[in-house]
């Protein structure tokens, strides 16, 4: 066993030149007869002609994708340097297409460079070793920008990015966050999640954009789109959608459990931010680790046939989660050895496997299957198809390589400024009984609360590793909202109270006190609760800072939005969710007025632990008992302003498919800000049950004081499409005839589908 050294393993910019280079010619003087390494050929040419090339042994191994602990150290899943023996294992021996880090799995150094030097060894040795020279292509969980990597920007977790009702910043982040993982050789990133916000008690919550399918689907395309752009001279990478479907509504709140949704509701509210992401182009979809109403997700033709091919058009390749076909054996327990998983899913429609640990398994027993005839050599070539298509459309034949060079420059401390604007952008104001903004004249400001000084809350789960910053780790460079106060007036005492009883003494001669609370770090089933509540600690700093009659300003830092209890009753409520590396600066901006809030909930806010599913679209009821209706303590869409606006002005029609909703918006108040206003449809009567209305369309718009400006929102009546029929949901979808409103605000406008 020989350990690759830095001299042998690493390549830098010359080498990489070079062997990109040789490659390129030998391609070239065979480009006559062999079209899959001509890049002039379109992407379908060179996938037929490079498959008939392949053995059955070849195509089954672009079906495997293994975690990268694989080829190093030991050769099972710890750190360490890529050894030679584990390598030919994986990459040789069973052919393996791809690799992954699984929430973290880092270089021994885990610096940009370290990333870039060890992806280009894989892909070096993948290439040197396989006779018909296939790119591997690395993927990693880049979900809220290169996370794994401890220098790199950290974005606002997805249910903050959802807080700021813009897309076009979407796009941007989806942008830096593709050129950081491009620029370490990692070409697959395992974002955004599509899912929707439905339960509070899942370990996931946070990793949503909303639990408006219609908002969820925008932002979720708009981060595809800017993943999946041409910026530079790297491969492509490609983004995903993921966890189709219905993983983020387990019954009992736990992650991966099983699901019961309804079919009409799969359809009309589950589905359609899995659609926006199609339409969008993205390449890659990851199914879902729990179960819809009693089959794994994974183990079914009607949602991987028929919903995600036959009716969504999804053309791209659809990947397991972690381990997922071994879990149909001894945790599904609806097959009775792995072969037969591996057959029942494949046979499904999963096109590779998230296999992390044992490649040679994966491959022989899938193999074995095609022997038998369990599964076709027809459906192998149909998966692989569609793998190779993914890495000829990404460009990694041409490109396998990326310049450890430049890694650092494109990773290190880079759109910090962006993630400023994301972090201000998505902070809502809840509550302000005229508090905020702060004044940057103050004399003395105490800020408190067990989250006020703590990256590793503030970052969040996904951050260096799965569950957070591991507390032997460096931390990634990050402004605390203590930081964030004291540079935004530092010409005042700011003074850090790490106890209840500090923070009532240290209040004593303060202008006002800042607390900020959270949760601890956590991702997926550790990150689980039964009791989304504030905890009663930190409920009591609150009460206790209020009995000094000071101003009081809470400051959420939380995964999820937790009953508030007695902190509700602060002065100024401020939600900054997981706000990323500049969270405590922009959190800052907005106490002391540099930005005027324009955050709005993309959630409800529970008023009560009764309500961890509460949703602003509820089905109407019989029950006319006031506690049966929604009543969140803030509802989706809340948020405050230092200034007012008002709507007016609404009208509504139709033309040619599309739905145009057309009003008046003005700043009422005396100063600049940014009017988010989202547009509902109602209707009076429909076929089936219908929320009391349905968002769909929103605009964000900037205003001086007193400045109004006519706006137009349009969206396709498509949208209004809802599956008719009978209690069992076979009936089509389609948009009702008849009669709408538009509402805006407080008015409303009718219009007719005809």
């Amino acid at each position: 066993m020989s350990v690759f050294s830095r001299k042998r393993a690493v390549f830098g910019a010359v080498g990489v030149g070079v062997l990109i280079a040789s490659l390129t010619q030998a391609g070239g003087q065979a480009a006559g007869k062999e079209i899959y390494l001509d890049a002039r050929a379109s992407s379908e040419r060179r996938v037929e002609d490079l498959l008939r090339r392949m053995t059955v042994e070849e195509k089954i191994g672009q079906m495997a994708q293994i975690r990268v602990g694989k080829l190093r150290g030991d050769c099972n899943n710890v750190n360490g340097p890529l050894v030679e023996s584990c390598l030919k294992a994986v990459l040789s021996d069973a052919h393996v297409g791809s690799i992954l880090s699984g929430g973290g799995d880092a270089p021994v150094e885990n610096t940009p460079r370290a990333w870039a030097e060890m992806n280009n060894a894989i892909q070096r040795y993948a290439l040197e070793h396989n006779r018909l020279k296939i790119p591997v292509i690395y993927g990693s969980d880049g979900v809220h920008g290169h996370n794994n990597v401890i220098s790199a920007t950290m974005f606002p977790h997805q249910i903050g990015l959802g807080a700021t009702w813009d897309p076009a910043l979407q796009e941007r982040i989806g942008v830096s966050a593709s050129k950081a993982l491009r620029a370490t050789g990692v070409f697959w990133n395992f974002a955004p999640v599509s899912d929707i916000a439905r339960d509070t008690r899942w370990g996931r919550y946070y990793e949503t954009y909303s639990e408006d399918p219609f908002l969820a689907g925008q932002l979720a395309a708009a981060n595809v789109r800017g993943q999946q752009s041409r910026v530079d001279d790297t491969a492509q990478l490609t983004a995903t959608a993921k966890h189709f479907a219905g993983y983020s509504a387990p019954a009992n709140g736990h992650d991966r459990g099983a699901a019961q949704i309804p079919v009409r509701q799969l359809q009309d509210v589950v589905l359609p931010s899995f659609q926006a992401q199609f339409d969008a182009g993205v390449r890659t979809v990851m199914i879902n680790s729990g179960s819809l109403n009693g089959v794994p997700v994974h183990a079914s033709k009607y949602m991987l046939q028929t919903q995600l091919r036959e009716r969504m058009g999804f053309k791209g390749v659809a990947v397991s989660d972690w381990q997922d076909m071994k879990y149909l054996v001894d945790r599904h327990k609806i097959a009775p050895d792995y072969k037969t998983a591996i057959a029942m899913s494949v046979n499904a429609g999963v096109d590779m496997a998230m296999e992390p640990s044992n490649a040679a398994e994966f491959t022989s027993l899938l193999l074995a299957n095609v022997k038998d005839g369990s599964v076709s050599r027809g459906r192998i070539d149909q998966a692989v198809r569609r793998v190779l298509k993914l890495k000829f459309d990404l460009g990694l034949f041409e490109k396998p390589y990326v310049d450890p060079a430049k890694a650092d420059g494109s990773v290190v401390g880079v759109d910090r400024s962006l993630a400023r604007q994301a972090a201000a952008e998505s902070t809502v104001l809840l509550k302000n009984d005229g508090v905020l903004p702060l004044s940057a004249a103050a004399k003395k400001i105490v800020v408190t609360g067990e989250t006020a000084d703590d990256v590793r809350r503030q970052l969040g789960g996904w951050t260096v590793e799965w569950q957070g910053v591991p507390d032997d780790s460096p931390l990634p460079p990050t402004a605390t909202v203590l930081t964030g106060v004291r540079e935004a007036v530092p010409g005042a005492s700011v003074v850090h109270a790490t106890t209840p009883a500090a923070a009532v003494a240290d209040a004593a001669d303060a202008d006002a006190v800042v607390v900020v609370l959270g949760e601890k770090p956590g991702a997926e089933g550790p990150a689980d609760t039964e009791n989304p509540v504030l905890t009663p600690e930190q409920q009591a700093w609150v009460d206790a800072v209020q009995a000094t009659g000071k101003p009081v300003v809470v400051v959420l830092l939380t995964a999820r939005p937790q009953v508030l209890g007695a902190a509700a009753d602060a002065n100024a409520l401020v939600a900054g969710w997981l706000p990323g590396s500049e969270g405590g600066r922009a959190i800052a901006d907005v106490l002391f007025g540099a930005v005027n809030p324009s955050g709005r909930l993309p959630i409800s806010w529970p008023k009560a632990l009764g309500d961890p599913t509460l949703t602003y679209d509820q089905l109407p009821g019989a029950n006319t008992a006031a506690n049966a209706k929604y009543d969140p303590l803030y509802s989706f869409g809340h948020g405050l302003s230092y200034t007012s606006f008002a709507t007016s002005g609404v009208t509504a029609e139709t033309a040619r498919g599309t739905g145009v909703v057309k009003f008046m918006v003005a700043n009422t108040g005396g100063r600049a800000g940014t009017a988010v206003v989202p547009v509902y449809v109602r209707q009076p009567a429909s076929p089936v049950l219908t929320p009391d209305q349905r968002l769909v369309g929103f605009t964000r718009v900037e205003l001086g004081a007193g400045q109004s400006k006519q706006v137009e929102v349009t969206f396709s009546l498509s949208q209004l499409a809802l599956t008719v029929g009978d209690v069992d949901g076979s009936g089509r979808r389609e948009v009702a005839r008849g009669a709408y409103e538009a509402v805006v605000g407080a008015d409303k406008a009718g219009f007719t589908v005809r």
